[in-house]
Parts: C-alpha cells; structure tokens; sequence
C-alpha cells in the first residue's frame, strides 16, 4: 500500500469498503457528489471476504441485483459488485446525520432512517436528497426502521411513537398520524418502536423496548414478558454476554427495570425489549430480545429459544428471513445462526464472519450471504453453518 493511499485511508476511508488483502483505490470526490468514490478489488477466488468500514457499526444492509447498500455509523455505502466500485454518501452530500439505522427503497427511491437527521429519502438520477424530520411530521428526529406496507401506508418507527402516512402521502400532512402510548391508550405499549414488520392480511407488527405490538383493523394488541415474551432471568443468568447494566446510566431504563420488578438484577438483561423483529412465510413472528433469547409467537402461544436449546447467545441484534430459501438467520452476540428443523446451526469468525456480534444481514439468490459487525462487512459466498 504506497503513502498516497494510506493518508487518504486514514482521513478519508475510514468508511469504505477496503477488502481484507485487497486493495481499494479511492478518487478525490467532485463538487456536489458523495464525499469518497472509489474502485475494489474483490478476490472471487475465496469463499468469503472482509470488507472494513472503520471504527463504525454496520447497523443494516440492502441488496439490489450487484449493488449493495451499506448503512453505517458514519453514513451510507453504495458498492456496485460488478463494478468494483463504491461511493459514500454523508452529510457532506445532503444527509442531516451520518448515523445509519435503515436502509430501504421506498416509493423508488433510497430511504436512510438515520440518527438524529430523521428520514432521508435519495433520488439517484439527480442526486438529490428530501429530508423528512419532526417539522414535517416525524415523531422524532431517530428513525429506527421504515416500512411500506402493500396497501400503501408508510409505516416509520421512531424513539418517540410510530407514524402513519396514509397511502405513502409524504407531502400531504393530513395523511400524517403519530401513534403513541398515550394517543392509543396503552396499545402501543412503549414508544421506543426499533423495527416493523408485515405479517399476514396486512397486519403491521412492531418491535418496542416494552414488548411486541400488532397493529390489525385498527385496533391495537401487546405482548411483553409477563404474556410470554422472553425467557425468565433464572434460565438465561448464566450466560448472560454483557455485563454493563443501561439502568445505571439511564433513567429510562431504571424506569423498565423497577416496572419489571427488575431491580436486583444488575446486568444486561431485559426480556421486554425486542431489538430484531421478522415474520416468516407461515406468518409466524420472531422477536430478539436483550439477553432474553430468540421468541416465536404463532398468535396464540409464545416459545423462547435459549443457549440452552442452541442459540449462540442470548442477546439477539438481527433476524433475517431468506427471501429464496424461506429460511430464519438470526444474528446474536456470539454468531450467526440459520434455524433448520428445530436447531440452529451456527457460523462464526472461524466460518468467515468479521465479528461474532451480527448487526444486520442480507441475502442474495447468486451471490451468498452479506453479514454487518462493528467494522466490517462478510461476504460468504459458500455458507455453510455448523
């Protein structure tokens, strides 16, 4: 790597996509375009390839034919596979926040729910980015997940409630509703909502810090831990991977945690809190939770999943249902795992992973498996879990 390179990786690539063992050549960017453009050199000879990103979280992944999207802490990576080329957009091209929580395509265009800057909707053709944010509606400026479900409605999950926009009517603000605990009475059971999901005749489910919502007919359903949500403290103490408790430094967890009748239990552990949501092809609805394990819900009875019945871990950060295959992913703090037959089947670093902690997933019908870690992006294009 010559020192051209490698001063222009300290400062400016720190965010791009720099194959393990390959090198990737960056451009400086034009006026008005992405901050950093560049090529990489992607060996095709190996089952698997580490893509770093820096110091930065991979918090979601989006896939269309060769290009991947990579949503990271510090913005948002297009990387064309065929091409070997990658551009990152930031704030210096039009994005409010650098911190990447979602991303999608909606109403055709690329939809970044981001940290603090709301929900950024990009226009490839033009370059141009619309930004929603509480001024236009948004129940908060942090959008954790988005959704247009197949009547049309958008669905945008934020700290603060959940919105509504009829018919995806993102310019008409009477087509705009902000649910909440209180606007629904109790229904909505927190207003932390981190992801949605669409289940079966258009029902919209919704992953809380409080529990799992369903949203069916107008009218609003909740399950947290006493109705069966997660598993209880005494099956998961021992193998409980962080010990840091958020109820110490805040006051919105001390709050769960003395609601919960928690407050003796001193690590990271909340059953409540659903921090990955997917629904399978059956409908059925699977919830990660924070050290309580992997929960499945048919509609009418719960059933947790713990390392005791295989899970690598029980803190659960990402599910994942392969659109070719149907099959359940699961992403935790000790690996990734595909669920066949009742059993999980793990992947690890060892496999080809970047890191052991999975914060989000991708699956394409030729290409193999995209994995999300703090750092980096795997790229296994022969999985084979164990």
């Amino acid at each position: 790597m010559n020192r051209t390179f490698a001063a222009l990786a300290a400062s400016l690539l720190a965010l791009a996509l720099a194959p393990a063992g390959a090198l990737a050549q960056p451009v400086p960017p034009a006026k008005g375009a992405a901050s950093v453009t560049g090529t990489v050199i992607d060996p095709r000879d190996r089952d698997f390839t580490h893509f770093r990103v820096g110091n930065k979280n991979v918090k979601s992944l989006h896939a269309e034919g060769s290009v991947l999207w990579v949503g990271t802490s510090g913005g948002v990576i297009r990387y064309d596979t065929k091409a070997e080329d990658f551009k990152l957009f930031d704030v210096k091209s039009g994005l409010l926040s650098n911190g990447i929580f979602h991303v999608s395509r909606i109403q055709g265009r690329i939809a970044l729910g981001t940290y603090g800057g709301g929900l950024s909707l990009l226009d490839e053709k033009t370059g141009q980015w619309e930004n929603y944010n509480v001024p236009e509606g948004l129940g908060d400026a942090f959008v954790y997940d988005a959704l247009q479900a197949k009547n049309g409605d958008l669905w945008i999950a934020t700290w603060s409630g959940v919105n509504r926009i009829r018919g995806g009517a993102l310019k008409d603000k009477s087509k705009w509703s902000l649910h909440t605990v209180d606007s629904t009475k109790g229904g909505l059971i927190n207003d932390w909502v981190y992801a949605l999901a669409e289940g079966k005749d258009g029902i919209i489910w919704m992953a809380t810090e409080g529990g799992l919502v369903r949203f069916k007919d107008g009218q609003w359903t909740n399950w947290n831990h006493s109705k069966g949500l997660g598993a209880p403290f005494d099956k998961v103490k021992g193998d409980i991977a962080f010990k840091s408790d958020p109820s110490k430094v805040s006051q919105h967890h001390a709050k769960q945690k003395q609601e919960m009748g928690l407050e003796g239990v001193d690590v990271a552990y909340n059953p409540n809190y659903i921090v990955a949501l997917a629904v399978d092809r059956d409908g059925v609805v699977w919830a990660g939770t924070w050290g309580g394990g992997l929960s499945r819900f048919d509609g009418k009875a719960w059933k947790t999943y713990t390392t005791a019945e295989g899970l690598p871990g029980n803190h659960v950060s990402m599910l994942h249902v392969d659109r070719v295959t149907g099959a359940l992913w699961v992403g935790t703090n000790n690996g990734l795992s595909r669920l066949e037959g009742g059993r999980f089947r793990r992947l690890g670093v060892e496999d080809g992973l970047f890191a052991n902690t999975v914060f989000s997933m991708v699956t394409t019908a030729a290409d193999g498996i995209w994995v999300g870690s703090f750092g980096g992006v795997a790229h296994i294009r022969n999985p084979r879990p164990h």
